[in-house]
C-alpha cells in the first residue's frame, strides 16, 4: 500500500473541518467513506484507526476505492486517520477536491461531512465501537529508524512485506532512504543469506543498461573480450533493488517485464536464457503512475512491480526523528560523547532538509569535522535554513525565507545574491520539471532565450 506525507492544509476549510490542535483529536476512531451519489454510486471504504493506513481514492488501479467517474483522476486523494480524525488530502487531482463546499488542498473532518470529486459525491462516516488498548510502537524497522507517527505507520507492512517475497516499489523523494529501506526489507526476510544487489539506473550510459542487468556473451559486442554475468545473474537467491527505475529506457523495460514474469534472463549475445531466481525490489523518486500516463513507462510493467507500494516520508514530514536520526549518525561517524550539542539539535529540527535524511547525515558529518569553533559553520548553517525554505513555493514560505536571510546580518550585497540565487535555483528547476527536463521548451516558457535559461541552468548546478 502506498504512503506519501501529506501536503500543507488549507486554512479556510482547515478551519472549518477542525484543526490538528482541537480537542478530541487523540481519541481512537474509524470511518466509512461511501459514495452516495454518481456512477459508483453504493461502493465504499473503511478506514481502520487500529492501522491508520493512508487509503487511496481515485481511477488508477493502486486505488483503494476504486471509481470509474471519468472526472476523477487516477490518485484523486489519499485518505488517513491522524490523531482520532479523518485527513483528507488532494493529490494534486485535475478537477480538486471540495469538502462541504470549500476547495481543499489538506483537510480533517470528523463525520457527517460530503466530499465532492469528479461528478461523484462521497459521505464520511464515523463508526462506532470499542477503542483499542494503546500499544508501544516500534520505533525502527531493522535500520530505519525513526519514531515519528509517519514512519511507525510503516513498520506493520514493513515487516509484512519483508517475509513475502512480492515485489515493492519504494517511492520518496531523492534521499529518504529508498536503497536502506529496500536493505533493511532484504535483511529481514527470509533471503538474508543470500546476496542483495542494487542496480542504478542514473548511473549506467543507455548503450550499457542491458548489459550491466542481464550480462553478456564472449564477443557480444566490440570490448566484450569475456563473458560476464548481469545484475540478475548476482542477486541469484537474494534481492534485486532497481534504483531510480524511473529512468530506465522504455526499449529496457519489455525485456525487465520478461524477466519478471518468467524469472528468467539472456544474455546479450545468447541464444538460450538463464533462469535467476530473484525477489525484485525498485525504487523511484518519480510519480510512475504520472510516467505511465505520460507514456515514459510502460503500464504492464508497473502493474507487474507495484504489487506492494510503499512511499517514504520526506524529513520536513517527521521534524520529531531529526534529533533522533542526528544522534545516531553522531554516534555513528564518531562524534564526542554526549551527542549534538542541544542548540544545534533545535536548530536541525527547524530546518526542510531538501536532502531529506541524506542531507542530515552530511550536516552531523560537517559538524564532527569542522567543530563549533568554525565560524564559517555556523554561517553555513544558517544559509541551509535559508535554502531549506526554498523547497516550497508560495508567500509563507517566501517571507520566512526572507526573515532567514535577513537575520543572519550580511551585508546587504551578500544577502541579495544570496536570494537572487536561490530564487534562480527554484525557478530554473521548477520550469524543467514542468516540461519534463526539455530545456528548450522551458526556456519558451519562461519567457527567455534558450541560451541565457541553459547559462541559469548551469550556475544552477555548480
Amino acid at each position: 500500500m502506498p504512503f506519501q506525507a501529506a501536503g500543507p492544509a488549507h486554512d479556510e476549510i482547515t478551519k472549518a473541518a477542525g484543526s490538528p490542535g482541537d480537542d478530541g483529536a487523540a481519541e481512537p476512531a474509524s470511518f466509512r467513506v461511501s459514495v452516495v451519489e454518481g456512477l459508483d454510486a453504493g461502493r465504499e471504504l473503511c478506514i481502520d484507526g487500529g492501522e491508520a493506513m493512508r487509503l487511496l481514492v481515485g481511477k488508477g488501479p493502486t486505488a483503494h476505492l476504486k471509481l470509474v467517474d471519468p472526472a476523477v483522476s487516477r490518485r484523486h486523494l489519499a485518505l488517513e486517520i491522524e490523531r482520532g480524525r479523518l485527513r483528507i488530502t488532494d493529490l494534486g487531482s485535475t478537477n480538486g477536491t471540495r469538502l462541504d463546499g470549500h476547495e481543499i488542498v489538506d483537510a480533517f473532518a470528523r463525520g457527517g461531512e460530503r466530499i465532492r470529486i469528479g461528478s461523484t459525491t462521497l459521505s464520511v462516516e464515523r463508526m462506532p465501537g470499542a477503542a483499542p488498548q494503546p500499544q508501544e510502537r516500534p520505533s525502527r524497522f531493522a535500520r530505519i529508524i525513526g519514531a515519528s507517527a509517519p514512519m511507525r505507520r510503516l513498520y506493520p507492512l514493513c515487516e509484512r512485506l519483508a517475509a513475502s517475497q512480492l515485489p515493492v516499489v519504494i517511492e520518496g523523494e531523492t534521499g529518504t532512504g529508498k536503497e536502506a529501506l529496500a536493505e533493511a526489507l532484504h535483511e529481514a526476510g527470509p533471503r538474508a543469506a543470500a546476496p542483495f544487489v542494487v542496480f542504478d539506473c542514473t548511473t549506467v550510459a543507455a548503450g550499457l543498461v542491458e548489459s550491466e542487468l542481464f550480462g553478456h556473451e564472449r564477443g557480444a559486442f566490440t570490448g566484450a573480450s569475456a563473458a560476464r554475468r548481469g545484475m540478475f545473474e548476482l542477486a541469484d537467491g537474494g534481492t534485486l533493488l532497481i534504483d531510480e527505475i524511473g529512468d530506465l529506457p522504455l526499449p529496457l523495460q519489455a525485456k525487465l517485464l520478461r524477466a519478471v514474469e518468467r524469472s528468467e534472463i539472456r544474455r546479450v549475445g545468447a541464444s538460450k536464457p538463464t533462469r535467476c531466481d530473484v525477489r525484485l525490489l525498485a525504487a523511484t523518486r518519480r510519480d510512475l503512475e504520472r510516467e505511465v500516463q505520460q507514456g515514459r513507462f510502460r503500464d504492464d510493467l508497473f502493474h507487474r512491480l507495484a504489487v506492494a507500494r510503499i512511499e517514504l516520508p520526506p524529513l520536513r514530514k517527521r521534524r520529531e526523528d531529526v534529533p533522533l536520526l542526528a544522534r545516531h549518525f553522531w554516534q555513528l561517524l564518531g562524534g564526542a560523547s554526549g551527542g549534538p550539542p542541544a542548540d544545534l539539535l533545535d536548530a536541525w529540527a527547524e530546518r526542510s532538509w531538501p536532502g531529506n535524511v541524506r542531507e542530515l547525515r552530511n550536516a552531523v558529518a560537517r559538524r564532527i569535522a569542522l567543530g563549533d569553533l568554525d565560524d564559517a559553520a555556523r554561517a553555513d548553517e544558517r544559509a541551509g535554513a535559508a535554502a531549506a525554505a526554498l523547497a516550497h513555493t508560495g508567500v509563507a514560505e517566501e517571507e520566512i525565507e526572507m526573515r532567514d536571510v535577513l537575520a543572519m546580518d550580511l551585508p546587504f550585497p551578500k544577502a541579495r545574491r544570496m536570494v537572487l540565487e536561490s530564487f534562480v535555483r527554484r525557478y530554473v528547476a521548477r520550469a524543467l520539471a514542468a516540461n519534463a527536463g526539455n530545456v528548450a521548451q522551458a526556456a519558451a516558457a519562461s519567457g527567455i532565450a534558450r541560451r541565457y535559461f541553459q547559462l541559469l541552468r548551469d550556475r544552477r548546478d555548480k
